[in-house]
């Protein structure tokens, strides 16, 4: 038997001058002769559950970090609203002498606020406390891949009317 580079050599046939092109045998069937195993898929398979998981945490680092920076906005607004609201005070109240939130008043402004803002929400008026809640989900960039195609975005803030001069201690 004549060892070989890889490249196909001519093997003269007994019938004639004719050449028969010999194949230079795969790894596997030198390895483990020329009958196939069962584990030559093992590979495949496991290349596209590692692939799988690796988009999967891609997707939990780009669109759970866009969660949490929509989530700190949505803060931010629910935050300024209920401020905002806090601040529509009681006319009738004021010309009495005390300070008290009109609760119509402040739960229009507060909405209003998130409206304008981009992310309508709900607000409350409870014991002269203004409460601010925003809702809305965003759309995820790498998630979609394994079938998650929005996150949900939740926010909520409390703001009071503070009467009278305050220091800090």
């Amino acid at each position: 038997m004549r060892a070989t580079l890889g490249w196909i050599e001519p093997i003269h046939s007994c019938e004639g001058d004719t050449p028969l092109l010999a194949r230079r045998p795969q790894m596997s069937e030198r390895i483990h002769g020329s009958h196939s195993t069962t584990e030559e898929g093992s590979i495949s398979a496991f290349l596209v559950l590692l692939m799988v998981a690796l988009f999967a945490l891609m997707g939990m680092v780009l669109d759970g970090g866009s969660a949490l920076a929509a989530r700190q906005s949505a803060t931010d607004e629910a935050e300024q609203a209920a401020r905002a609201g806090a601040g529509a005070l009681s006319v009738d109240s004021l010309r009495s002498g005390s300070v008290q939130i009109d609760q119509a008043a402040a739960v229009e402004v507060a909405e209003q606020f998130t409206v304008a803002a981009g992310h309508p929400g709900t607000a409350t008026v409870a014991a002269g406390t203004v409460t601010v809640q925003i809702r809305y989900r965003i759309p995820t960039q790498v998630l979609g891949i394994i079938g998650v195609t929005t996150l949900p975005v939740v926010a909520s803030a409390s703001a009071v009317d503070v009467e009278g001069v305050t220091t800090g201690s």
